[in-house]
């Protein structure tokens, strides 16, 4: 197992960060997504700690709790061998303030959270995605007193726009506050979105990148074709979305890839992500531990710059406006190499 130091903050994670999204069953979504018990969970995360992996994510609203329940449980006299992370955001109860990012119910769901995990502290605490009704502000100061309180030591954000996680960057800044060091993002090479805006500023600002869905949904899973459609959690649970005819032509092209390497096509879709530099940690979750050891070995797999290029060609994004100005010839000297020439090209072949 590498590591990889999640943005300025000196702590190394492993490259691979064990998803705890399939522990319980609790709800109809939940029971679809995993439905693993405390036997399961103590074996999967026994396996993950046997092979390198320090980092371990959760959130409150896993299972309503139990999610939480079974990582603390599972990890019952080691708790020090691991960088532990979850959530706070969705709705944990029935009542009008069960939910969102108000000092309210960031004040709650720590405590709630702590309990369930049977830890003193989380290392780090993530806002699950953004709340319109809370003022930023109520929110930055509430999490910066958690770490002042020493319940965290590091916060994090999940599912937030670039412009959302530069008004936060921004405030913390201001007002002296501790910031957000990553953020846990949907991002797959059959969802590149996140190049557009938000990779560059993490680049620009020093953001940690968490990865979840890497297999998007279990669609890059290899089980899932042109000519077949796969079971498992993508079958009934059809998240997060793919444009499905640009999607088979990436998983063929990894078929291709995977065939020659002797891989799986779930290991060359994990070794893509994680050839990009802006990441810190991968999220896998699995169902059962022959999906887990499958992913586990996705580490050993290095792609060669060929293969990069092929998959690269696959799987590219369409040219947006802004990022069309920035190639427009207006400002080239006689001679210069024709980028925008190019670009434009290679987007009208594509189309």
């Amino acid at each position: 197992m590498k590591y990889r130091v999640l943005a300025d903050t000196g702590v190394f994670v492993s490259e691979l960060c064990l998803g705890a999204m399939t522990f319980g069953g609790n709800g109809q979504i939940w029971e679809t997504i995993g439905g693993l018990d405390q036997k399961a969970a103590d074996e999967m995360i026994g396996r993950a700690l046997e092979a390198g992996i320090n980092f371990i994510d959760t959130a409150d609203v896993y299972s309503v709790g139990d999610s939480e329940t079974l990582v603390g449980g599972a990890l019952k006299g080691r708790r020090q061998k691991v960088v532990l992370a979850t959530k706070v955001r969705g709705r944990m109860g029935e009542g009008p303030n069960d939910v969102g990012l108000s000092r309210l119910h960031i004040m709650e769901g720590v405590e709630a959270s702590l309990r369930r995990l049977g830890t003193e502290y989380i290392d780090l605490y993530q806002i699950h995605r953004s709340d319109p009704l809370t003022d930023f502000d109520d929110t930055l100061r509430a999490l910066d007193d958690l770490v002042r309180q020493g319940k965290v030591r590091y916060i994090g954000c999940s599912n937030l726009t670039a412009w959302q996680l530069m008004k936060a960057l921004g405030i913390s800044r201001a007002e002296g506050l501790h910031r957000f060091r990553c953020t846990q993002s949907y991002y797959s090479i059959a969802g590149r979105e996140l190049e557009r805006e938000m990779i560059p500023l993490l680049h620009d600002q020093g953001v940690g990148l968490l990865v979840w869905s890497p297999l998007a949904g279990g669609f890059l899973s290899g089980k899932f074709t042109r000519d077949q459609e796969g079971e498992g959690r993508r079958a009934s649970f059809d998240f997060p979305p793919v444009d499905r005819e640009k999607g088979y032509n990436i998983v063929e092209a990894m078929q291709k890839i995977a065939a020659d390497r002797g891989a799986s096509v779930a290991q060359v879709a994990l070794a893509w992500v994680l050839t990009n530099q802006a990441v810190t940690s991968v999220i896998i979750g699995a169902r059962n531990m022959d999906q887990f050891e499958d992913n586990l070995s996705a580490v050993e797999l290095s792609l060669s710059e060929t293969e990069l290029e092929e998959l690269d060609e696959v799987s590219r994004l369409d040219l947006e406006y802004p990022a069309w100005m920035e190639v427009f010839p207006s400002d080239r000297r006689p001679g210069e190499v024709r980028r925008f020439d190019r670009l434009q090209k290679e987007s009208t072949n594509e189309g």
